[in-house]
C-alpha cells in the first residue's frame, strides 16, 4: 500500500502493494476475517489483555482487524499509507481514528502503546526498519503481533488451487517474507534476535463461490497482472471448484500464523 499515486512497475512488490488502494471495497467485501481464537492467542502470549489496551494497527487496510481488536476492548490507533485503503477506512469505520504513514517510520511518539499490531501487513515493510520502529512506539513490555491468514495447504482443493495459481502466474498468490527471519533484523532498539512466539489458529468458513473468487482476485498478483488475465483464470477456476463444490459455497480453510514478540 503505497503513498505514491503513480503506480511501480507491476512486477515489483511496491507495485503490488500499491494495488490495493484500486481495490479498497472488494478487499472489504470479500477477505476473510479473524476468529476470536486469534485475540486469545495474542492475549495469553502477551501475558495481558486487549481490553483497556491502546493498540497502533499498522497497515490496517480496510479495517478488517482494526474493528475485531476495538470490538475486543481495546483503544484503536489505525496507521495506513494508502489512499484508496485509507479511504473506504473513513469511510466504514468513522469512530476510529486513522493517522497516514507506514510502519518504516511511524508517525508516533515514543512509548505510546501496549500493542502494535500488523494484520496481513509486515511483509510489506522494511523490517530492518520496520522493527525498531514498532519498539520505539511500544511501551515497556508492551507486544508486537504479526499474523497472516495462510491457506489450510493440507486441504486437497486448496493445495490443487495453488498450484493452478502458481501456474498461470508463475508466482504464489501472496509476496511474503519469511516472518521470522524478518524479525531477526539487527537493531540497536530492539533485542537482537527478538525472542519470539508462535502459535497457529486454523478455522474455516463457509461462503458463496462468488465471494471465494472475489477473494482471489484482490490478492495483489491477480490487480497487477491485468483484468484479461485475471479473469481467464477465474473463469476457469470456477469450473474447477464447482466440480468440488457443486452447491455453489466454498469451504475456506486457513490456518492464521501469528508471531509475538514482547519489548523489554
Amino acid at each position: 500500500m503505497a503513498t505514491s499515486t503513480t503506480p511501480p512497475p507491476p512486477s515489483t512488490s511496491a507495485a503490488r502493494a500499491h494495488s490495493f488502494n484500486a481495490a479498497a471495497a472488494q478487499y472489504a467485501a470479500n477477505r476473510p476475517t479473524y476468529p476470536p481464537a486469534l485475540f486469545s492467542a495474542i492475549e495469553d502470549l502477551a501475558g495481558r489483555s486487549l481490553t483497556g489496551s491502546r493498540v497502533v494497527d499498522v497497515g490496517a487496510g480496510t479495517g478488517i482487524a482494526t474493528t475485531l481488536l476495538r470490538d475486543r476492548g481495546a483503544d484503536v490507533l489505525a496507521v495506513e499509507p494508502g489512499d484508496g485503503m485509507s479511504a473506504h477506512f473513513r469511510l466504514a469505520h468513522p469512530g476510529i481514528a486513522l493517522v497516514r504513514g507506514d510502519g518504516n517510520a511511524l508517525p508516533l511518539a515514543d512509548a505510546c502503546a501496549d500493542f502494535v499490531t500488523y494484520a496481513q501487513a509486515w511483509h510489506w515493510t522494511d523490517p530492518a526498519r520496520a522493527l525498531p520502529e514498532a519498539f520505539r512506539v511500544l511501551r515497556p513490555g508492551g507486544a508486537l503481533a504479526l499474523w497472516w491468514n495462510r491457506d489450510a495447504a493440507d486441504i486437497p482443493w486448496i493445495a490443487a488451487q495453488a498450484e493452478r495459481i502458481k501456474r498461470h502466474y508463475g508466482d504464489g498468490i501472496i509476496v511474503q517474507q519469511d516472518a521470522v527471519a524478518s524479525m531477526s533484523v539487527p537493531s540497536t532498539n530492539a533485542p537482537t534476535p527478538p525472542d519470539y512466539a508462535r502459535r497457529v489458529v486454523r478455522w474455516s468458513r463457509r461462503v458463496p463461490l462468488g465471494t471465494h473468487l472475489a477473494n482471489l482476485a484482490s490478492h495483489s498478483i491477480f490487480l497487477v497482472n491485468g483484468t484479461a488475465r485475471s479473469t481467464a483464470f477465474l473463469t476457469e477456476e470456477r469450473d474447477h471448484l464447482l466440480r468440488t463444490f457443486p452447491d455453489g459455497h466454498v469451504d475456506e480453510v486457513y490456518d492464521v500464523d501469528l508471531l509475538l514478540t514482547v519489548a523489554p
